[in-house]
C-alpha cells in the first residue's frame, strides 16, 4: 500500500519517498506520497518529481484499476524515469492544491445549508457544486448564502478523526453521498469534522479553519431531474 501522507498532513507542499514499482505504461507507485489522486469529485494534483540525475512533471495521478490503496503518478511519455527503489522527491502546485482544499471545504459547509442527500459533486479551483436529491430549491438562498458566510466567518475547526471500515459500515447515517462510497479499504476510514456543525467521511484534502475558505457566493441552481438539482458555489 502507499501512505496517503496528505490525509494526516494536507499542507505539506514537499516529501521525500521511494520509488516501489514502475507500472508498464511508465507511472511510478512510491510507497508514500503527497498527490492526491482524482476520487470524490476531486481532482488530481499536479507537481514535479526529481531523483538524483533527472526530474519530471506528473501530469496525473489516479488509482490503478480501482485500487483505492495505491496512487500511480503518472509522466511525460518522453520524459526520464527513476529506477525502482531510487529515492526521489516530490513538489505539488500548492496553489492550485490549495483552492481545492478551500473549494472542498466550502462544499462540505454547503451540504450542511443544504440538508438535502447528495447526489453528486464536483471541486474545481474557482468554483464547485453539489448535487442534491430536493424537489424545490429552497426559497430563502440569500439566507442560507449568508449562513455559510457566517460559518466562514466564525473560523470554526476542521479536523480529521478515524473509525475502522467495520464502524463505518455499522453507521450508514454519516454518509451524506448516495453516489460515491466512503474512502475504506485500508482498514479504517477517515471522518472530517468542522466545528459542531458537520461531521462526514472524506478522504479528500481540507483547510484547516473555515476561516482559509474566503466569501462564498451560491451561483446557479440547474434541474437535472424530477428530484435533482444542480448547486453551483463560488469564491466571492
Amino acid at each position: 500500500m502507499t501512505e496517503f501522507v496528505f490525509r494526516t498532513d494536507s499542507y505539506l507542499r514537499t516529501l521525500d519517498a521511494v520509488v516501489r514499482e514502475v507500472t508498464p505504461e511508465g507511472g511510478l507507485i512510491l510507497d508514500r506520497t503527497i498527490f492526491y489522486a482524482s476520487s470524490g469529485g476531486q481532482p488530481n494534483d499536479l507537481g514535479t518529481v526529481s531523483w538524483d540525475g533527472g526530474a519530471a512533471a506528473v501530469t496525473d495521478a489516479l488509482h490503478p484499476d480501482g485500487d483505492k490503496a495505491r496512487i500511480v503518478h503518472t509522466l511525460a511519455a518522453d520524459a526520464p524515469r527513476p529506477p525502482v527503489g531510487a529515492p526521489i522527491r516530490l513538489e505539488i502546485d500548492w496553489d492550485r492544491r490549495h483552492r481545492l482544499m478551500r473549494m472542498h471545504t466550502a462544499l462540505h459547509l454547503l451540504s450542511v445549508v443544504f440538508p438535502f442527500p447528495v447526489t453528486g459533486g464536483s471541486i474545481g479551483e474557482d468554483k464547485g457544486r453539489l448535487d442534491f436529491d430536493m424537489a424545490e430549491v429552497p426559497s430563502d438562498l440569500p439566507a442560507l448564502e449568508a449562513q455559510l458566510n457566517a460559518w466562514v466567518q466564525a473560523d470554526l475547526p476542521v479536523t480529521s478523526e478515524w473509525i475502522s471500515d467495520e464502524d463505518m459500515a455499522a453507521n450508514p447515517w454519516l454518509i451524506k453521498t448516495m453516489k460515491v462510497k466512503p474512502p475504506s479499504g485500508q482498514g479504517r476510514v477517515r471522518l472530517v469534522r468542522i466545528g459542531d456543525i458537520d461531521l462526514q467521511p472524506c478522504g479528500g484534502t481540507h483547510v484547516a479553519r473555515t476561516g482559509e475558505i474566503g466569501p462564498l457566493k451560491i451561483g446557479k441552481i440547474e434541474k437535472k431531474g424530477a428530484q435533482n438539482r444542480r448547486v453551483a458555489l463560488l469564491f466571492g
